[in-house]
C-alpha cells in the first residue's frame, strides 16, 4: 500500500537531503573530479571586415563556447579603436555557447588589425584577431541649390536631401534679396530699382544688379496728341504740330491733317509729307497736286566678312544691342566685335553660342561638357560650368560627354541639354544618353537629371532639334531620330515633344508624326517648324491646322506669319516659285492677310524677321523677308499688322545661296549667305564658311514683339519676349 502524501511532505524530504549532505561532507573531504578540462573557443578564430568608409560602421556575430566538462571564468583583454567587442561572458559554462558582436568604424582611411586575448582562471588563453580596412568617402556631385548630398556608406551611393526651409541660400541672382530654401527651391524678395526719374526705365540684371536705361517713347493717341514725359510724372500727351498727318486721307489735294490738336480735312500746303520712307528711298513731300519722292537707291553693304577666304569655318552670327557682331561656327574660335578695326579672336573653340544677359554664352567652350558665359568684347569668362565635374555620377554613365543645346528661360534660368555616348559601347555607336540641366544666371545648377523615353532609347541618335522657352521660363523641347551620322544633322520622324516647368520638373510629353526642326512661341501656342498644327503650351494639344508647315515663323501678339511656302536655306535645293506670305491671327488662327509679290518675283528664303519701322511718328512692326526680281535680290518690308507693303529695296550684292540667316541691330541689318552645309539641320551650316555682309538702314531696329525672328529670337536666345502690352503690334 502507496504511503499517503501529505502537505509539506516533499518540504521534509529536501530538507533531509539537504542535512545528509552536509553532514557527509564533514565526514569525508573528496579530491576533485579526474580529467575535468575547461576550454573557450571562438566559433572562428579571424574576423576580417570588408572595406569600410570612413564614418560607416560595420557589424558581425560569432560565438564563444566552452568545450570542457566544466564552467569557467574568463577575463577579457580590450582592442583598440576602430575595433569593439560588446557580449564577452564573464564565466562560460559547459557545453553553453554565448554570442558575441564585433564592429568596425574606422573614422580615417588606413589597415587595421587587432588581436582579442581571454584569459582562462586556469591561466589558459584564447585569441580572436580582428582586421579591416578604411576607405576615405568619396565625394559626392555639386548639389544643385537647396538640396544636399550625403554618402550613404552601406548602399556605397550618394543621397540627394532637399534642404530644411529657411535655409539661407544663394540665388544666383542679383535682384532676389533674403533669399531662403522653400520646398527645395531658393526664394527671396525681388529688388527694387528706381532711380526717381519717370522718364527712365529702371531695370535689374541678374549679374549687375540694378541699371537705368532709356525708356520707351511715350505713345501719342494715334491722332493729333502726341506723346512727351515729365520726369516727375511720366507720360503725358500734347497738340501734335499743325500740318501732321492723322491717317486717312494722304493725298496732295486732300489728307487728313492736325489743326489745333484736332484732326482735319484739309488741302494741304506744298512741303506736307505724302509718303513715309523706306530704307532705301526718301520721304514724299508735295509739290502742288504732285507727291514727288526721290529716286530709289539699291542698298550696299558697307562691310563684309568672306570666311571662305580666311579659311575659318564660320557660319553664324549675333548682333549685340549696340550692334556689336559676333561671328561663330562649330568647334570655331568666336571672332567677336566683328565689324571693329580689331576684333577679338577667342582663344578657344566653341560650338554654338548666343546672346544672354548682355554676354556671350557659348557651349563646349573651353572644352566639352561645358558652357562659358564671357563678357562680350573681350571673350573674357564670367563663369564657366562643367556638367562631369559637378556630377561625376552622370559622367560615369558616358565615355563623352558634350552639349546638344541651350535655351535662355528667365534672365536667371538657362537650360542646358547635355547628350552624351554610352559608357562601355562602340565610339561609333549611335545610342544616345541626354541629360538636363538647369542653371541660374552665376551658373550654379537649380536642377540636373536624366531624361528617357522609348524613343530616346532608339540607337538612331534622337537629336533635340527644338528648343525653346515662353515667357514664365516653362521649357519645350523637341527630339527626333537623325537621317544621317555626321554633323549637321538631318531630323526624321518621329518628334517627341517634352515640356518642363522653369525649375525642369516635367509638365507633359506628346509624341507626334511630324520631322523634327527649330520650335517657336507665342501666346501659349507652340510652333514646330515641320508641322502644320500649333500646339497648345499647356497640354500639346493641337489647336488647328494651317495649309502649309509654320516652318521658322514669326508672330506679334496678334498676328502669326510662317515661312514662304517651299522656302528653304539650304544650299543645295533650289525653292519653288513662293510670290506669297500670309498672315494669321494668333487666337483663332484663321487667316488674317495675304501679301502678294509683283509678276515674276518670289521668295527665296524661309529665313523672316520683324523689325520696327517708324512711319508717321508711328513706329510700325513689319516682317521682313528676301525676295528675287528678276534674279536680282531684294529687302521686302511687309506691315504685320494689314499685311500692306511697306517697301521693296534692291539689295548690291552677288548671292553666293539664298539668304541663310540674318539679324537686325539698330540702324543695320547683317546677313549670311554662302554657307555649303545644310541649313534645317542642327547645328545649321556646321563646317561650313559663310560670308557676312552689313546693310546700313537708318531707323531700323529689332521689333519688341513675342516672337521676332527665327532660331529663337534676336540673339538665338530661344525665349518668347515678353511685350509691354498684349496687341502692342501695329
Amino acid at each position: 500500500m502507496k504511503p499517503e502524501m501529505r502537505a509539506g511532505g516533499w518540504g521534509g524530504v529536501l530538507a533531509l537531503m539537504l542535512l545528509t549532505g552536509a553532514l557527509g561532507a564533514c565526514r569525508e573531504e573528496r579530491p576533485p573530479l579526474v580529467g575535468s578540462t575547461a576550454q573557450v573557443r571562438f566559433s572562428q578564430d579571424l574576423v576580417a571586415f570588408p572595406a569600410t568608409y570612413e564614418g560607416v560602421s560595420r557589424e558581425g556575430t560569432l560565438r564563444v563556447g566552452n568545450a570542457g566538462r566544466s564552467g569557467v571564468r574568463v577575463s577579457w583583454g580590450t582592442v583598440p579603436a576602430p575595433f569593439t567587442v560588446e557580449g564577452l561572458p564573464e564565466r562560460v559554462e559547459a557545453s553553453a555557447e554565448s554570442t558575441v558582436t564585433v564592429r568596425f568604424a574606422p573614422t580615417a582611411p588606413g589597415s587595421y588589425e587587432a588581436t582579442l586575448v581571454g584569459t582562462e582562471e586556469g591561466g589558459r588563453t584564447v585569441t580572436l584577431r580582428l582586421t579591416g580596412e578604411g576607405r576615405p568617402v568619396p565625394p559626392c556631385p555639386s548639389p544643385v541649390t537647396c538640396h544636399r548630398f550625403t554618402f550613404d556608406g552601406v548602399k556605397e551611393l550618394c543621397v540627394e536631401e532637399v534642404l530644411e526651409d529657411g535655409t539661407a541660400c544663394d540665388p544666383g541672382n542679383a535682384c532676389v534679396l533674403d533669399a531662403v530654401c522653400r520646398a527645395g527651391r531658393c526664394k527671396g524678395r525681388e529688388r527694387t530699382c528706381d532711380d526717381g526719374n519717370a522718364c527712365t526705365t529702371d531695370v535689374c540684371g541678374p549679374l549687375d544688379g540694378c541699371m537705368t536705361v532709356s525708356a520707351p517713347p511715350c505713345p501719342g493717341d494715334g491722332a493729333c496728341q502726341e506723346g512727351w514725359c515729365d520726369p516727375r510724372e511720366g507720360c503725358k500727351l500734347k497738340p501734335a504740330a499743325d500740318g501732321s498727318w492723322c491717317g486717312g486721307a494722304r493725298g496732295c489735294d486732300t489728307a487728313d491733317v492736325c489743326v489745333e490738336g484736332v484732326c482735319r480735312k484739309t488741302n494741304p500746303p506744298d512741303g506736307f509729307l505724302c509718303a513715309p520712307a523706306s530704307p532705301c528711298q526718301g520721304e514724299g513731300r508735295c509739290k502742288g497736286s504732285q507727291c514727288v519722292r526721290p529716286k530709289a537707291t539699291t542698298l550696299v553693304p558697307d562691310w563684309t566678312y568672306d570666311a571662305a577666304a580666311t579659311g575659318k569655318e564660320l557660319h553664324d552670327l549675333l548682333v549685340g544691342p549696340q550692334g556689336d557682331v559676333t561671328l561663330t561656327g562649330f568647334f570655331a574660335r568666336p571672332l567677336i566685335g566683328a565689324t571693329e578695326d580689331a576684333p577679338v579672336e577667342a582663344q578657344v573653340t566653341g560650338r554654338r553660342c548666343m546672346l544672354w544677359n548682355e554676354r556671350l554664352l557659348c557651349m563646349d567652350l573651353p572644352q566639352q561638357g561645358s558652357v562659358s558665359l564671357m563678357e562680350r568684347t573681350t571673350g573674357t569668362a564670367r563663369w564657366t560650368f562643367n556638367l562631369a565635374l559637378a556630377r561625376p555620377d552622370i559622367a560615369q554613365k558616358v565615355s563623352t560627354l558634350f552639349m546638344a543645346r541651350l535655351a535662355v528661360m528667365a534672365p536667371d534660368r538657362l537650360a542646358a541639354l547635355f547628350e552624351g555616348y554610352v559608357a562601355g559601347q562602340e565610339p561609333n555607336s549611335l545610342c544616345r544618353l541626354y541629360f538636363l540641366v538647369v542653371l541660374d544666371a552665376a551658373g550654379g545648377m537649380v536642377s540636373a537629371q536624366s531624361l528617357e523615353d522609348p524613343l530616346l532609347s532608339r540607337c538612331d541618335h534622337p537629336h533635340p532639334f527644338g528648343l525653346a522657352s515662353d515667357t514664365v521660363g516653362d521649357l519645350y523641347v523637341t527630339f527626333s531620330p537623325t537621317l544621317n551620322s555626321g554633323a549637321p544633322l538631318a531630323a526624321g520622324a518621329p518628334t517627341l515633344v517634352m515640356a518642363f516647368s522653369s525649375d525642369g520638373v516635367e509638365r507633359w510629353r506628346r509624341t507626334l508624326p511630324f520631322n523634327g526642326g527649330e520650335l517657336g512661341l507665342v501666346r501659349g501656342l507652340l510652333l514646330p517648324e515641320g508641322g502644320t498644327e500649333p500646339l497648345r503650351t499647356s497640354d500639346g494639344e493641337p489647336v488647328a491646322s494651317l495649309p502649309r508647315k509654320l516652318g521658322r515663323a514669326v508672330a506679334t501678339s496678334e498676328v502669326l506669319v510662317p515661312s514662304p511656302e517651299g522656302a528653304t536655306v539650304n544650299p543645295d535645293v533650289v525653292p519653288p516659285q513662293s510670290p506669297t506670305l500670309r498672315g494669321y491671327s494668333v487666337q483663332g488662327l484663321t487667316s488674317e492677310w495675304t501679301y502678294r509679290l509683283p509678276q515674276g518675283a518670289s521668295f527665296l528664303s524661309k529665313e523672316l524677321r520683324l523689325g520696327a519701322w517708324l512711319e508717321g511718328g508711328v513706329s510700325r512692326t513689319m516682317v521682313l523677308g528676301f525676295a528675287a526680281e528678276d534674279a536680282r535680290p531684294v529687302l521686302v518690308g511687309v506691315r504685320a499688322q494689314d499685311g500692306s507693303e511697306a517697301f521693296r529695296c534692291e539689295l548690291g550684292y552677288t548671292p553666293r545661296s539664298v539668304p541663310q540667316l540674318f539679324e537686325l541691330g539698330p540702324g543695320a541689318l547683317t546677313m549670311m549667305d554662302g554657307a555649303q552645309r545644310c541649313g534645317e539641320c542642327d547645328p545649321p551650316f556646321a563646317y561650313s564658311k559663310a560670308r557676312f555682309q552689313r546693310f546700313t538702314l537708318p531707323g531700323l531696329a529689332p521689333a519688341e514683339e513675342p516672337w521676332p525672328g527665327t532660331f529663337g529670337g534676336p540673339g538665338h536666345d530661344h525665349h518668347e519676349d515678353p511685350v509691354r502690352a498684349a496687341g502692342s503690334s501695329r
